[in-house]
C-alpha cells in the first residue's frame, strides 16, 4: 500500500458561526492541498470535516500518516471514543449525546478502509504544514462571512 501524509486543520468564526477546513495531502513528490466551508457550523465539525474530505480524496486504501492540531479528533479515535460513542448508539459514557455522529460515522468508515496512523501537532507552532492548512481553513472561512 502507499503511504501518504496528510495535514488537517478547521477554523470556525464564533462557534457557531463561517467555518472553514484545509488539508495537505502528500505521496513522494507529490502535494495537494483542499479546502472548503460552511456559512453556519462549529471548529469540531470542521476539524472532522477536513479529516473526511482528505481521506475521501485517496483513490485506493492507503497506509495514512495524519497529522491533526485537533485532540477532539486524535483522542476520540485514538483513545477508541468514537467507536465506543457508535456501539453505544452515538450516546457518551456520561449518558450524554455524542456531538457530530454524521461525520463521527463516516470518518469510522474511512478509517476502516484506510490504514490511519494519528499524530497529533500543536498548532500554531513551528510546523509548517499545520500552518499552511491553518490560513486555508481561515480562508475558507472569511467566504462565508
Amino acid at each position: 500500500m502507499k503511504t501518504v501524509t496528510i495535514y488537517t486543520d478547521g477554523a470556525c468564526s464564533g462557534n457557531p458561526g463561517p467555518g472553514g477546513w484545509g488539508a495537505i495531502l502528500q505521496y513522494g513528490q507529490f502535494r495537494k492541498e483542499l479546502s472548503g466551508g460552511e456559512t453556519h457550523t462549529t471548529n469540531n465539525r470542521m476539524e472532522l470535516t477536513g479529516v473526511i474530505r482528505a481521506l475521501e480524496a485517496l483513490k485506493e486504501p492507503c497506509i495514512v500518516e495524519l497529522w491533526s492540531d485537533s485532540k477532539y479528533v486524535i483522542d476520540a479515535l485514538q483513545k477508541g471514543w468514537a467507536k465506543g460513542w457508535k456501539a453505544r448508539g452515538w450516546v457518551k459514557g456520561d449518558k450524554k449525546p455524542a456531538l457530530n455522529p454524521d461525520l463521527w460515522e463516516r470518518l469510522l468508515e474511512l478509517c476502516d478502509y484506510h490504514t490511519v496512523r494519528l499524530h497529533w501537532v500543536k498548532g500554531h507552532a513551528d510546523n509548517p504544514n499545520n500552518n499552511r492548512c491553518d490560513e486555508l481553513a481561515v480562508a475558507e472561512s472569511r467566504k462565508y462571512r
